[in-house]
């Protein structure tokens, strides 16, 4: 099943797609896709019903919204891909490295990244999303953990890196200006997608940037959901960034950062493409 959230912004209505460019809104069986509903049983819900009754409608020149609506957490995984720690010029980590996004910055997939006053180091960062399906806390072991999976989407961790890198303090206050964070165009469930051994990509005007597959993971996606669990407790619609491979803007020499008027395409097999316009702050 592929989950999405059409409308605009602050109105949108939560929907089922029934085939590439059709869905149907599912808001007369659940309210939205939120860790609400999720943990009131909102999948189940939506799986028993016939959706066939449902009016579809073509989602062409309708807005995508983020494919879940304000999540309790948006957490990084950092340093995750073995090309993209070389070319950082870091060593591998020995356990996964953990920072978090302010939720506030998660957009639609096709919505513009705002680059903010006097900034001339911000970056774009392809990954695969994890979204969170039921509680999770101090799992057991790896094995559990696609159980606690509801699906995966496709995340932009743009960043902002002069406020990451160089100033000091946790890398969040370079993670959470508004619109850093655009997902989507849905959540494939994990049921009908498996997460291992992808494409993930990311082009600026036609450049091809990142160019990995998810086979290069330092962590897997089971045990980043177990890790995690291990000291925070994890709540349906809560997002993980899995990391993001070589080819960001930092490592280029020069860097080749972000600047107004262009366009971000992030992509990952299996799921498809997500488009954004880099405007500059007004």
């Amino acid at each position: 099943m592929k989950i999405a959230r059409f409308g605009k912004i602050g109105s949108e209505r939560p929907a089922v797609m029934i085939s590439d460019n059709r869905a149907v809104y599912v808001d007369s069986l659940i309210k939205d896709w939120n860790r609400d509903e999720l943990e009131a049983g909102a999948l189940k819900k939506v799986r028993a019903a016939d959706l066939s009754l449902l009016e579809p409608f073509d989602i062409a020149g309708l807005r995508i919204g983020s494919p879940v609506a304000r999540p309790t957490k948006l957490i990084c995984i950092g340093l995750n891909y073995a090309r993209h720690a070389a070319e950082s010029g870091m060593t591998p980590p020995p356990e996964p490295v953990v920072f978090m996004k302010a939720p506030d910055c998660l957009v639609g997939p096709n919505d513009d990244i705002v680059i903010p006053p006097n900034s001339t180091a911000t970056d774009y960062e392809v990954e695969l999303a994890i979204v969170i399906g039921k509680r999770a806390l101090y799992l057991k072991s790896e094995s559990e953990a696609r159980d606690y999976i509801l699906g995966y989407s496709i995340g932009q961790d743009v960043s902002e890196r002069h406020w990451q890198i160089e100033r000091a303090g946790q890398w969040v206050k370079g993670k959470s200006f508004p619109t850093y964070n655009p997902m989507g165009p849905f959540i494939v469930t994990g049921d009908e997608f498996e997460p291992d051994d992808v494409r993930v990509y990311c082009t600026i005007d036609g450049e091809k940037r990142q160019d990995s597959r998810t086979s290069d993971l330092i962590f897997g996606i089971s045990h980043i959901v177990w890790y995690v669990s291990q000291f925070m407790e994890l709540h349906p619609g809560d997002i993980i960034n899995t990391g993001t491979p070589e080819g960001v803007g930092f490592g280029f020499k020069p860097p080749k950062y972000l600047r107004a008027g262009q366009e971000v395409i992030t992509g990952i097999e299996g799921i498809g493409e997500i488009r954004s316009k880099t405007v500059a702050h007004s």
